[in-house]
């Protein structure tokens, strides 16, 4: 592990309004047309309860967006953050807006961040943002490891996507979405999935898909809303 050089602060200081910057840019400049399923969110906000909210790892953008608007209402949330040096840029711009930050990798600290994410849950009463095909792919497969978390903690998992009228692409292995300025925004929220105590390795294993395929519905109703489809009209 690296460690904090007077030189490194320096940069990480930078780095971080940077970041930040760059977020807020396209918050302000594109227009949020709709949020499909906004009362699903709202009826567990009300409720109380910790949630796991989802969405994939090349939504980041608005998907954080989506995270703040909650967190307004009074969701306590929570991001997952690399462990390494690096990720104190992150930390201290999640720590900036009153969230958590949780220290941890699911591929390298795997056991650890997934026993963070347990207390967090339970003991603070915190939700986590997982993007449940990061940090490496492949894209659009839902790991395991939100579904082992909703049953251990029976906090629901709450699946969301968003589509932009006009974006970029990155070539990156997520496929990383970056809405243009002044693209409409939708973001599509499904319901909340509840992941039951005990079950088989199979029935856990046919959760995940599940989930994997509500994530991906929650993609399609995303575009619709950005392109409507046709009104078919009945002739006599």
């Amino acid at each position: 592990m690296r460690t904090m050089t007077l030189k490194r602060r320096l940069t990480y200081a930078l780095l971080q309004p940077a970041i930040k910057g760059f977020l807020y840019f396209f918050w302000w400049t594109c227009r949020i047309k709709i949020i499909v399923g906004d009362e699903h969110a709202q009826k567990l906000i009300d409720k109380g309860d910790p949630i796991i909210p989802c969405y994939w790892h090349q939504m980041h953008i608005f998907g954080t967006w989506y995270m703040r608007n909650l967190q307004k209402r009074g969701l306590k949330i929570g991001f997952l953050i690399s462990p390494s040096v690096d990720g104190e840029i992150i930390v201290k711009m999640v720590e900036s807006w009153g969230a958590s930050a949780i220290r941890g990798s699911s591929t390298r600290t795997g056991a650890k961040a997934m026993r963070d994410m347990y207390n967090t849950i339970v003991n603070e009463k915190i939700s986590p943002v997982t993007t449940s095909d990061g940090p490496t792919g492949p894209i659009h497969e839902f790991k395991q490891g939100a579904v082992m978390l909703a049953q251990l903690t029976q906090a629901p998992i709450l699946p969301m996507a968003y589509a932009a009228s006009r974006y970029w692409q990155l070539k990156s292995w997520d496929k990383f979405i970056i809405p243009k300025p002044f693209s409409k925004i939708v973001i599509a929220v499904g319901a909340p999935h509840f992941v039951a105590k005990k079950l088989t390795a199979e029935e856990l294993e046919q959760e995940r898909k599940n989930i994997e395929k509500e994530m991906m519905e929650c993609i399609k109703t995303a575009k619709e809303g950005i392109t409507p489809l046709p009104v078919i009209q009945e002739t006599n």
